[in-house]
């Protein structure tokens, strides 16, 4: 598998530290509100990475933080009256509601900032030792310039950076450059007992710390949005190698930016959605698949519009997959024929073009158009005459594909109550129909799809699915 490592701006052979395993580390939020579509898409998509690893065999360690205390937190404490603990715990927990409505697995462990105030600490103090930070004021700051490679993720220099980044001046500090490791306590937030006072960590500390903790000094894979480089990733990097002297990450990937009808998603522009917010009008699988459709490194721009082009595409899928496992239940022939090995051999061919694109630097994009491909041959070679064992390996390599990028599953929400009324009202539709009833049998499928039910008529017995 290649990989486009943002490190060498190129694609470079995967190659992990040991065999068989692989070490990953991904932004996670920071929790004072629901997550909005631009969280929703590192997520989706380095889950998506993670599960092809694990379809691949690898056995994968995949930690993602939560930062649980930070200046959004305690502000919005006091907004809603509730101490920064409370509020860390409640978007934690809609956090995952969220993402599992996203299919998106959890983490081998999501390790919280408050957790892990000790081992904080103890990384800071011992950056002071080696000279690459100092107390000031109750504040800790890192001596950037004194890591000679600042800038490398970023491929900036200290000088570009002088110029054209916006530094606060803060007298704190030796160098506008230096940035914070440790906070000094202010009233009315919270603090931790540390060597320089009452305080708490900065935010870029947090993942070095817990990236060193939960994977060793030196990990595979970092990941998160594009927006992370700098000077988020770039700050973990200084941190981490002057504190363990080696390389902190092999690879580093990030994803590009969300488009809201053609403009960057943003507060400002009132184009800014959470991923709350679009599950009261979308299924979040089908935002799973929209966001899975474009190639990770490309911006993808979301509207109504594409999002019902995404909604045809999946249902085209599904309805795929509903036709064959309706025409397995109802086949007899059980063994393959003669004039269906050919066929039967071409089935293996889709599995190739997915894995083939997977493993071109995760283009989930190209994957998911193999899929398509299968889908359009399983239309067109599965019959009321093809035998069991045709269409059954059809079927399981349908399964196969969507399931490493938990696209397209099927229907596992609609409940055994349901199941039994829908096939209940096709029951008396049917009887209706018999009767000359056409009027009744008209008003309970409009009663179906009131309930988000279609029917389909067909030569082997009425077929129905939710929409």
């Amino acid at each position: 598998m290649k990989i486009y490592n943002t490190m060498t701006r190129k694609k470079e052979e995967f190659i992990p530290l040991e065999e068989g395993k692989v070490k990953m580390y991904v932004c996670g939020p920071t929790v004072y509100n629901f997550i909005h579509l631009g969280n929703a898409r590192p997520f989706t998509v380095f889950d998506a990475l993670r599960r092809y690893f694990e379809y691949k065999g690898y056995e994968v360690t995949y930690i993602q933080n939560f930062t649980d205390v930070d200046d959004k937190i305690i502000k919005r404490s006091h907004e809603e009256g509730i101490t920064p603990e409370e509020v860390a715990k409640k978007y934690i927990n809609e956090y995952f509601i969220d993402c599992d409505g996203l299919g998106i697995k959890r983490a081998t462990v999501h390790p919280q900032v408050t957790d892990n105030i000790e081992n904080i600490i103890e990384f800071i103090s011992d950056l002071i030792e080696k000279g690459y930070a100092y107390e000031s004021n109750g504040d800790v700051l890192f001596r950037t310039r004194k890591f000679d490679e600042y800038g490398k993720l970023s491929h900036q220099n200290i000088e570009e950076l002088e110029l054209g980044a916006r530094i606060d001046i803060d007298e704190k500090k030796e160098d506008p450059l230096d940035f914070v490791l440790w906070k000094a306590k202010k009233e009315g937030e919270p603090g931790w007992k540390s060597p320089w006072g009452e305080g708490r960590p900065g935010w870029h500390i947090e993942c070095s710390v817990m990236s060193r903790r939960y994977l060793g000094n030196t990990i595979d894979i970092h990941a998160g949005g594009q927006d992370l480089q700098f000077p988020h990733h770039e700050n973990e990097i200084a941190q981490s190698e002057c504190c363990n002297d080696t390389t902190f990450a092999r690879y580093w990937m990030h994803n590009g930016y969300i488009n809201v009808d053609g403009e960057k998603m943003s507060k400002s522009l009132g184009n800014f959605f959470t991923v709350r917010e679009i599950s009261e009008k979308y299924d979040l699988g089908l935002v799973r698949f929209f966001l899975l459709s474009t190639h990770y490194r490309n911006p993808v721009n979301f509207s109504d519009t594409i999002l019902e082009q995404a909604k045809s595409g999946l249902d085209r899928l599904m309805t795929a997959k509903e036709r064959a496992e309706y025409t397995l239940s109802n086949l007899t022939e059980e063994n393959v024929k003669d004039e269906e090995k050919e066929l039967m051999a071409q089935i293996d061919t889709y599995r190739d073009k997915f894995t083939e694109a997977m493993d071109d630097d995760l283009n989930t994009a190209d994957a998911i158009s193999a899929i398509f491909e299968l889908a359009k041959f399983m239309n067109t070679n599965i019959k009321e005459s093809s035998s069991k064992e045709f269409v059954g390996k059809c079927i399981d390599m349908f399964n196969e594909l969507t399931g490493v990028l938990n696209i397209a599953q099927g229907n596992d929400e609609v409940d055994d109550e349901l199941t039994n009324k829908v096939e209940e009202m096709i029951a008396k539709r049917a009887e209706a129909k018999k009767n000359k009833d056409f009027a009744l049998a008209d008003q309970i499928r409009d009663e179906l799809t009131a309930m988000g039910i279609a029917i389909e008529d067909t030569r082997q017995g009425v077929k129905w699915k939710r929409i």
